[in-house]
């Protein structure tokens, strides 16, 4: 071995540096014998290798050693250039099979892009080493190691072939460099008693990481088990030092059960709140890191939702003794759920946290800061909420005396402070709004005059609410978005008679700083809840004693005004034009609550920015039947939207069909002739208000809604089915409850929230009507009715299409014309780029051919016109905002159903005009045509000329005239790197040859090329098979040659979960194609047809974790469960009855890979920092272990010689020394001052001077000469490099 070692190295150039080499030998553990960058010259490394003495030992832990050298090796430390483009390779020489499992650690070098050769002997396990090399070729064998230059040539043409020319990319700086604020929140129960240690440690390296400082990261930490206690807020410190300083005392306090729902609630008051130093409000990522030992006592659903909605990024941590399912319903994600086997272990998942972290930051969308703008003045809107109840009016004129008094303090004549007054005890009353009055006169004034308005019983929960939904608004006066601090002087006599806790806590959210005054007959513990802070609850033995806290009051106040730089404006996301379409369920049993209903729609369109350019409004009713009420394209002032809104009524009736309702507004309402501008890219929002279960099924359409990228927020009822809303929602944070829809204002400000969520998230589609009209424009494509049964109707077909033709403008471009005859299948009679004269249509037209033949699928042919003609290789220009034509000439009713063909033409923004005779169905005309209007009759087709009038009207009208807006460039034409997953088995041999069309087609879409996308395409059953790689084919045309060669390789059973590994292994990988770590988006469309032999979590869950989204494909064969599972997330996995329909998702996944592309992070390459003198961070790690007790003066004396040849005084150098024996311990850091504690501990004694001067050429050796690059700011390698 040593000697094809050498030989090897004698063909590789390192003495010029092109060429680097390290040796690492291993039986139970490995051992590094030089590093990558130990040696500089060839003769150096030949003569190492040849004096290697061989270590001897057992068990074989091959496993172990790759992952040693992918973590110690392949390293920027140990001098690996990877990050800088250059190949990395692993040679292994191994004499029989490992002793532990190779799988990790194999498949982690080939996601680090390294390119292993492994090399065996006849006593090696041969499947082990194609596991472990890069591709199968890189397996190689001899009978003994004595053969080995056997197959030194093959080597040598591997090696000289995996060079790879790398176009060098800008350098990035790491998202970890962006200021965010962590929370620890740590499980202290009696159950984490031992685990607690390794926890304390774990925050305490990763705060190590972190770029500490009062403008960049900040951190909290807090303990809990049956209650919650802060250690430290996020305001707390300001340095790494005093953090870990703090963390390092930590114990934990005991105690039990463990309520994580409390404590998370706590948090979301206490800690993510502008006064214990969050800045979620100026747009600052926040996180919280939630480390539990076991399942929580409380629930957990509420103040899970609460964070998500706030925006806060949870990374949960959890043991095998927690609840994954419940860790997964608090992370802000299921991916954003750790586990490990217990807390001793977790410094395991370090890596993956770390990774989190910037997942989440990259996602992270600020927001609006509500304390942006500069306050050159003190300012302040202050609200005054009075407990008017029966029980404060003896008291209540030393109330009014007392807001005099405070108000008399304020500066309102000049418009610095504004003064709103709410009274209440059952309901609330506001007496006057912040923007009421503008001098103190008048406001005094008004003071005075108020009159105690009584009443039982006292509901402080509710007004608090009130106060927060409706007197802290814009419209109220409120300036909370220009940045002014936002005031509640609470002055109340007793307990509250219902709970203030939502609203306590939705008022801290929103920033409002709470004072709550008291009496001795209030409710102490529940004042300081309500308070912004501990010190904001104040407290008088009666309201006559008011003045003595006075002046303490007016300190706090004068406290809360906030100097902050000035910012850029923020513009509200609200501000963005949207279409909302408002869906009320007017059945029986809402009756009582429509009113409710219909106000909130009322007040929810009050706030909304109405006009036709601006915010377009539609609302629809249902029980039974679907009933529009007004379109988003009737009424384009707010005051037009709310008379109309005034007179609703609800319609009554039942069943409730949900189902078909989110059909209808699907079908009917978001399409382009209702005003819908879904294909300019507007945002799409239907917000539902229904108060029980559905009677229909629900599933199909509100799919079909997420598919069209349409926002459904739901608001339902305590009668209501809370998982079919979640269902029916864009996710489940989009659905909200309330108890009855009396109660329904309470939300108004979460769906509010929603909506400006909503808009973030909003990824417009290419705008398919963008460009300006000039001239009038269509394309027209005429379907024709070819069955039997029109076969003496045909002529006065054809003599009808030709008098329609007459009329367009063909010659000069302005309209194109296509024909498509169907019966049973469809027959294309001529594309919409065929012709380009009106003559030569007309010839053609003239000269058709009957086709006849049954039965009559109009479906199918619909959605054959939709995937094949009304497309850009067809002639379409749908893409550049040419209306699209559709007219449909059928004699008779489907044989197969129209309604998804239908409905797909309408999402495609098609104009249907369906014709039909006396012996069509006029029901299913009526639901093909884009609009009732556009569904036409006549007796016979020899009565068309009669309706030609009308139809010309119709088409004259459809040419769109829209102000020109930028032009759009698509998604699509980003580079991408797809991996199809083709399904081979036995089960889907029927439907193979409908796969491979398929992939055909995408691949007909795609831009391929070297620099553009790549594809690869994958089969399998029982094994996987690779039939081309991402490397292998540059052209469109050489890919789609193999595709048409494929042949299904049957077989079974069916291991998915083992296939989804291997193209993980193999397939995503530097030597294969892939270009994941240049960060170009990584997919894989998977086509499968039945349900896994195999399991499929793990495999999933890891192409997940490296970012590759994966789109799946089923038919009803498969396991939706499954298959949502191997997906991205639930809405990419897509459906069909059978393969052979498989063309009807081909938009779906086009749209998806657009999706996919809009979300794709890429990764950020690393540069490494150039080293302009030679300088060397050095760590002496000691064995002061029992069995070194006599030899420890001489390892003191050796650390001293060394150092005292290092250039510490200058800082070139540094030192850090640790011990260890069962536990290691920190001697000094590398930053520590050379202070005399550091000379005492440095004792002399005798040592090895052959080692000595041995260790001191290769220390002065290392120093790495780089050539410049810009530097990087490395965020998670900072002061640990």
């Amino acid at each position: 071995m040593q000697d094809f070692v050498q030989r090897v190295i004698e063909r590789l150039s390192v003495d010029d540096n092109t060429d680097r080499v390290s040796v690492v030998q291993y039986s139970r553990d490995p051992a590094v014998q030089f590093y990558l960058n130990r040696y500089t010259t060839k003769r150096e490394i030949l003569d190492t290798v040849r004096d290697l003495r061989h270590i001897g030992g057992i068990p074989l832990n091959t496993g172990a050693a790759l992952q040693y050298v992918r973590d110690t090796v392949f390293t920027p430390s140990a001098g690996s250039r990877r990050l800088e483009g250059v190949p990395q390779v692993l040679i292994l020489l191994s004499g029989k099979g490992s002793s532990d499992s190779i799988d990790a650690a194999a498949s982690a070098l080939k996601q680090l892009g390294v390119l292993t050769f492994a090399i065996g002997t006849r006593s090696s396990d041969s499947r082990e080493l194609r596991k472990i090399s890069h591709n199968a070729n890189s397996a190689l064998s001899v009978s003994e190691f004595t053969d080995l230059p056997h197959i030194l040539q093959q080597l040598q043409s591997s090696l000289e072939a995996v060079v790879i020319d790398i176009t060098p990319e800008p350098p990035t700086v790491l998202v970890e460099t962006a200021k965010k604020d962590i929370v620890f929140l740590l499980d202290g129960s009696n159950s984490t008693r031992n685990g607690f240690p390794a926890m304390r440690d774990f925050v305490e390296k990763v705060v190590e990481k972190l770029n500490v400082g009062e403008n960049k990261d900040r951190v909290s930490v807090v303990q809990y088990s049956r209650d919650t206690e802060v250690h430290f807020y996020l305001k707390t410190f300001t340095t790494r030092e005093d953090i870990v300083d703090s963390i390092r005392g930590l114990r934990p306090r005991g105690g039990g059960p463990l309520n994580t729902g409390s404590a998370l609630q706590y948090v979301s008051d206490n800690v993510f709140t502008n006064s214990s130093g969050s800045r979620r409000l100026q747009g600052v990522p926040q996180m919280l890191i939630l480390l539990k030992g076991g399942r929580s006592f409380d629930n957990v659903d509420t103040p899970a939702s609460a964070l998500k909605q706030q925006g806060i990024f949870v990374i949960g941590i959890g043991t095998r003794s927690s609840d994954s399912g419940e860790l997964q319903k608090i992370s802000y994600d299921p991916n954003f759920a750790l586990s490990v086997s217990e807390f001793t272990d977790i410094q395991n998942v370090q890596e993956q946290l770390l990774s989190l972290i910037s997942t989440a930051l990259l996602r992270a969308t600020p927001l609006t800061p509500t304390v942006t703008v500069e306050r050159q003045t003190k300012g302040r809107d202050v609200v005054f909420l009075l407990d008017g109840s029966n029980g404060t009016r003896t008291g209540f004129p030393a109330m009014q005396d007392f807001v005099q008094r405070v108000i008399e303090r304020l500066s309102v004549d000049d418009n610095t402070d504004r003064v709103s007054v709410v009274q209440y005890s059952r309901d609330p009353a506001v007496q006057f709004y912040l923007n009421r009055y503008t001098t103190k006169r008048e406001i005094l004034d008004t003071v005075r005059d108020l009159r105690h308005i009584g009443g039982i019983p006292l509901n402080t929960g509710a007004a608090l609410q009130y106060v927060r939904d409706t007197v802290f608004t814009p419209s109220a006066g409120s300036r909370r978005l220009e940045g002014v601090p936002q005031v509640l002087i609470l002055l109340s006599g007793k307990g509250s008679s219902d709970s203030i806790d939502a609203a306590a806590s939705a008022l801290k959210q929103l920033g409002v700083l709470t004072f709550a005054i008291g009496t001795r007959s209030s409710d102490s513990r529940e004042l300081r809840k309500i308070s912004h802070n501990a010190n904001s609850a104040l407290s008088v033995s009666e309201f006559t004693d008011l003045p003595h806290i006075l002046q303490q009051l007016q300190s706090s106040l004068e406290a809360v005004v906030i100097d902050i730089t000035p910012e850029p404006p923020t513009v509200l996301v609200e501000t963005a034009k949207k279409d909302i379409v408002f869906l009320l369920d007017g059945s029986n049993s809402t009756r009582n609550g429509f009113p409710a209903m219909r106000d909130f729609v009322e007040k929810v369109v009050e706030k909304l920015n109405v006009g036709e350019n601006k915010d377009r409004v539609s609302v629809v009713q249902y029980s039974r039947d679907t009933e529009v009420h007004f379109y988003l394209k009737t009424f384009t002032t707010r005051e037009d939207i709310v008379d109309s809104i005034r007179g609703l009524r609800p319609r009554g009736g039942g069943p409730l069909n949900t189902g078909s309702a989110l059909q209808y507004v699907s079908d009917n309402v978001f399409t382009n002739s209702s005003g819908s501008r879904r294909l300019q890219g507007v945002p799409q929002m239907l917000i539902l208000l229904k108060g029980g279960r559905s009677f229909d099924n629900v599933d199909t359409p509100a799919s079909a809604l997420k598919q069209q990228g349409i926002f459904v927020i739901g608001i339902g009822t305590r009668s209501s089915d809370s998982g079919e809303l979640q269902k029916i929602s864009y996710d489940p944070n989009f659905a909200l409850s309330v108890s009855e829809f009396t109660d329904i204002q309470n939300v108004q400000e979460q769906l509010l929230s929603l909506i400006s969520t909503a808009l973030l998230r909003a990824t417009p589609l290419t705008p398919t009507v963008t460009v300006e009209r000039q001239t009038k424009g269509r394309d027209v494509v005429f379907l024709l009715d070819g069955s039997n049964g029109t076969r003496t109707g045909f002529p006065a077909m054809q003599d009808f299409v030709q008098r329609v033709i007459e009329r367009l403008s063909v010659d000069d471009n302005t309209d194109r014309v296509s024909v498509v005859q169907y019966s049973r299948d469809p027959a294309v009679q001529f594309y919409l780029n065929r012709y380009t004269t009106k003559r030569e249509i007309l010839d053609t037209v003239r000269d058709l051919r009957h086709i006849g033949g049954i039965p009559l699928n109009t479906g199918a042919a619909l959605q054959y016109v939709r995937d094949t003609v009304f497309t850009p290789s067809a002639g379409s220009r749908r893409l550049e905002g040419v209306p699209q034509v559709l007219i449909l000439l059928s004699g008779k009713g489907s044989s197969d159903s129209i309604d998804a063909a239908a409905s797909a033409l309408k999402q495609l923004g098609v104009l249907t005009f369906a014709i039909g005779t006396r012996s069509s169905d006029s029901r299913e005309l009526r639901k093909i045509s884009h609009n009732a209007n556009s569904a036409l009759s006549v007796s016979e087709f020899t009565d068309l000329p009669h309706i030609l009038q009308q139809l010309q009207s119709s088409l004259e009208a459809v040419v769109i005239d829209i102000t020109p807006e930028p032009p759009t460039v698509l998604v699509e034409t980003a580079k991408k790197d797809i991996v199809f997953l083709l399904d081979g088995s036995n089960s889907t041999r029927n439907g193979f040859p409908a796969m491979r069309d398929f992939v055909e087609k995408v691949v007909e879409k795609l831009n391929v090329g070297e620099n553009k996308d790549r594809v690869s395409v994958v089969q399998y059953s029982r094994d996987t098979e690779v039939h081309f790689y991402l490397k292998t084919f540059t052209t469109r045309e050489d890919i789609v040659d193999s595709i048409r060669g494929l042949r299904p390789r049957g077989g079974g059973p069916l291991n998915t979960g083992s296939a989804l590994q291997y193209v993980s292994d193999n397939v995503f990988t530097n030597s294969s194609g892939s270009r994941r770590l240049q960060g170009v988006p990584q997919m894989l469309i998977l086509l499968k047809g039945g349900r896994s032999f195999d399991n499929v979590d793990t495999p999933a869950s890891a192409l997940k974790q490296q970012g590759i989204f994966v789109i799946g494909i089923g038919t009803r064969s498969s396991d939706s469960g499954e298959l949502q599972k191997i997906s991205y997330d639930p809405n990419f996995a897509l459906s069909v009855s059978e393969f052979t329909d498989i063309q009807n998702v081909q938009e779906q996944l086009l749209s998806l890979i657009s999706t996919a592309l809009l979300r794709a992070t890429p990764l950020t390459p690393t540069v490494t920092v150039e080293r302009q003198t030679k300088g060397r961070d050095v760590v002496f790690l000691l064995d002061g272990s029992n069995g070194t007790r006599t030899g420890f003066p001489a390892m003191q004396d050796f650390v001293q010689r060394v150092i005292e040849r290092l250039s510490v005084d200058d800082n070139t150098d540094r030192v850090s020394v640790v011990q260890y024996s069962r536990d290691p311990a920190v001697q000094f850091y590398l930053n520590s001052n050379f202070s005399p504690p550091w000379r005492l501990w440095l004792l002399t004694s005798p040592m090895n001077p052959q080692l000595y001067s041995q260790l001191q050429s290769s220390l002065e050796a290392v120093v790495i000469d780089i050539t410049p690059e810009p530097p990087t700011v490395l965020g998670m390698l900072t002061r640990t490099s």
